[in-house]
């Protein structure tokens, strides 16, 4: 004898399994594929085969420009026969492009105007997510339609502007003058705002109740809790500034100042054009990119949970 569905718990009701082996579709699961959204063979399938594409898609271009990087003089890179796997493995590009550029002085412009930004996002957005979220005021909701709107604008359009901006400040050919545009970008200030959103408001009230002001509220509540959306804050500031590249090249002129991703368009140039050192600097820029994705993946999904989908 088999229970009845309404006798049965609700995660029993989600495994039954039909005799032959095929799954009985949920009566609350309309208009859902009972091929693709079960767990059959043809559904499990089905994923494994998307998910191998998306990750080909993903990470095909970074295996080649890794596989290019270690490939010897010997080697042609440009003949049509595909080889992924170098015959002849090398490191001597990685070294090719340290005598022909000064990267590691221009990963230490980079690193400084990258770590400036994860600071100024961090904070910056930390407290206006906060303050649109949680305090109340004249003219809250105006400011957040400001906000929004600004997102609409490409950043091509205002690039211009910021120009001049930093230029009449007296920052231009320098770092700080690369930083401050990007400081606190508006899409990570939404975030935190929608994380700061998901808190219960029972908690906040309990605290008001005990003489908790403001800042303590943000300091012992609502930082706690958003921060997995601090450290994709943190990826996405980093990552925007690691790889910018055309404001870094209208702010800097002076060569010891610049950044990584400009710096690396010297080894494609008039005495130098070398797919395989271009390969290696590529590698060299995608190696802090890569450690702090690492260093900070247990909180990034999270994170994109917290701010991203709730609120």
């Amino acid at each position: 004898m088999t229970a009845t569905t309404a006798d049965e718990p609700r995660e029993l009701q989600e495994r039954r399994v039909a005799p032959r082996g095929r799954a009985l579709p949920h009566p609350d699961r309309k208009g859902r594929s009972p091929i693709f959204d079960a767990p059959t063979r043809t559904g499990l399938v089905f994923r494994y085969l998307i998910l191998t594409i998306v990750l080909l898609v993903s990470i095909g271009p970074m295996l080649w420009e890794l596989s290019t990087a270690l490939k010897s003089k010997t080697e042609d890179v440009f003949t049509q026969s595909i080889h992924l796997l170098p015959r002849h493995p090398t490191l001597d590009n990685f070294g090719q492009v340290q005598r022909t550029i000064p990267v590691w002085h221009f990963a230490v412009n980079s690193l400084t105007v990258a770590f400036v930004n994860v600071a100024g996002n961090v904070v910056g957005a930390t407290l206006a997510g906060y303050v649109l979220a949680r305090l109340k005021f004249k003219g809250r909701k105006l400011l957040l339609g400001v906000f929004v709107s600004t997102l609409i604008l490409p950043a091509e359009v205002t690039i211009i502007s910021k120009f001049q901006f930093i230029t009449n400040l007296g920052l231009g050919d320098t770092l700080l003058g690369v930083c401050l545009p990007d400081m606190i970008a508006m899409t990570n200030v939404l975030l935190m705002r929608n994380a700061f959103l998901a808190l219960p408001k029972e908690v906040e009230e309990a605290a008001i109740i005990d003489g908790a002001n403001a800042v303590q509220r943000l300091r012992f509540i609502g930082i706690p809790a958003v921060k997995g959306v601090l450290s994709v804050i943190s990826i996405f500031a980093f990552i925007g500034a690691w790889d910018d590249f055309l404001w870094p090249l209208l702010v800097l002129q002076t060569p010891d100042k610049l950044t990584l991703t400009v710096g690396l368009s010297y080894l494609d140039g008039q005495w130098s054009h070398d797919p395989r050192v271009i390969a290696a600097g590529t590698m060299i820029a995608l190696i802090p990119i890569l450690a702090l994705f690492l260093g900070l993946q247990r909180y990034f999904f999270r994170g994109v949970a917290e701010g991203a989908i709730k609120g």
